[in-house]
This record gives structure tokens, C-alpha cells and sequence, in this order.
């Protein structure tokens, strides 16, 4: 099969791929606890190796203190460490979080900026981070989240060759359309933490079974 034709075939599949998952989970969204693009993006940087129900958890004393870029920039670092410290690599993270929202008061008024570039400036802020944040706080498609599940579906699912969250993005980019790009990356993470399991995967319960080559069961064929 040829480049073209193979990179066909991919979307074609990647959009069924899609369109089960949309089917599968249709209340999908983003986890994480937030009132404002600030607290978002706070939760992310700290969601980091940690999950995103100890990171509510967290957050919702740390933003009952700290609410916003100007309280968190002006907290004693020592208190917001050890608010964080749940989370794991708290002392980065803490860190991070405070030089971050103290130079959003110095350059944006306080406030989340709106673009790729302006984001990754921010101290414990990726691709990842900006995706996540401009997605749901601001509903700017920019890239695709990829987090773990994203990287080991879409290799599993056979739509990137790639180990580098770049190059897998790249590639999924290419296949989704861009009004998809966050949601592909919600439902796929849905789907990681329900049914494709990393441990042990139940391909015998996945809807996307006749769609992965990596399915350790065989599809079931119409009769």
C-alpha cells in the first residue's frame, strides 16, 4: 500500500475511531476542578504524575486560600508546598505554580494568555499544559493533549509509530479534524482508564476491537 493510500486508510479509521468513542462517552470533559483559566492551569501543572482526583482534592483548599495569580504570586511558598505536597514533586511543583502566576501579573495582567507560545513560557507549563488549558478555558483548539493513555492507545490503535508526545501529535493532528482534537484525547483517556488498561486490557469488552491491530482477541465477524 502506498504512503497516500496507507495515510487514507488511517483517517478513515481514525474517524470510525472517533465516532465510537463520542458514542461510548458522551458526557466525556475535563476532570479536573477549576472556576477560572488560572485555577486550570494551576491543576494541570500539578496533575503532572499524579491523578486528577487527589489533584481536586488539593486544589479545592488551595484555591479556598489562594483563588487567583495574585494570591497564589504573593502566598508564603512554604504554605502552597505543602498544600501540594499530596501531589507529588510538590517542591517543583510549588515552585512552579507561584512563578508561574507571578509572571502572568507581570506580562498578562493576571490573566491565562490565549496562545501556544505565551503558555510553554510559563514555568511547569508543555504542550500538554497549554492543550489542556486553552481547550477548556478558552475553547481553542491548538494541538492534541497527549498524556500516558493517549500515547499507549494511539500506539496500540496503530495511528502513530512514535514514542515523542510531538511526533504523536503531529500525527494525530493530521488524522482528526481540529474541532476533535480535545476530545479525542478525553475519551481516549476514558477509555484507557475503563477498558484498555495498561496491566491488562479487556479486548474482549472494546468496542474498538475490529479497529486495533494490537487486540488480543479476534473481532467478531456478522453471521
Amino acid at each position: 500500500m502506498g504512503i497516500a493510500k496507507k495515510k487514507y486508510a488511517n483517517q478513515i479509521r481514525a474517524l470510525e475511531i472517533l465516532v465510537r468513542l463520542k458514542r461510548l462517552y458522551p458526557d466525556a470533559t475535563c476532570t479536573l476542578n477549576y472556576e477560572t483559566p488560572v485555577q486550570l492551569l494551576v491543576a494541570v501543572i500539578l496533575s503532572a504524575q499524579c491523578t486528577d482526583e487527589r489533584v481536586n482534592i488539593v486544589t479545592a483548599e488551595l484555591f479556598r486560600r489562594f483563588p487567583d495569580a495574585k494570591a497564589i504570586a504573593e502566598a508564603d511558598l512554604a504554605e502552597i508546598t505543602e498544600i501540594v505536597r499530596p501531589t507529588g514533586f510538590y517542591r517543583n511543583k510549588a515552585k512552579n505554580i507561584q512563578a508561574t502566576c507571578a509572571l502572568l501579573l507581570q506580562k498578562h495582567g493576571g490573566e491565562v494568555p490565549k496562545t501556544m507560545p505565551e503558555i510553554i513560557e510559563l514555568p511547569g507549563a508543555a504542550r500538554k499544559t497549554a492543550n489542556v488549558v486553552l481547550a477548556h478555558a478558552y475553547g481553542i483548539n491548538a494541538g492534541v493533549t497527549v498524556d500516558t493513555h493517549v500515547k499507549r492507545l494511539s500506539g496500540k490503535l496503530g495511528l502513530t509509530k512514535h514514542d515523542d508526545p510531538i511526533k504523536i501529535e503531529r500525527d494525530l493532528m493530521g488524522l482528526l479534524p481540529q474541532a476533535d482534537w480535545e476530545n479525542w484525547s478525553i475519551r481516549l483517556i476514558y477509555h484507557g482508564r475503563a477498558v484498555c488498561k495498561a496491566r491488562k486490557p479487556d479486548c474482549s469488552n472494546c468496542a474498538l476491537v475490529d479497529l486495533c491491530p494490537s487486540s488480543e482477541v479476534s473481532a467478531p465477524t456478522n453471521p
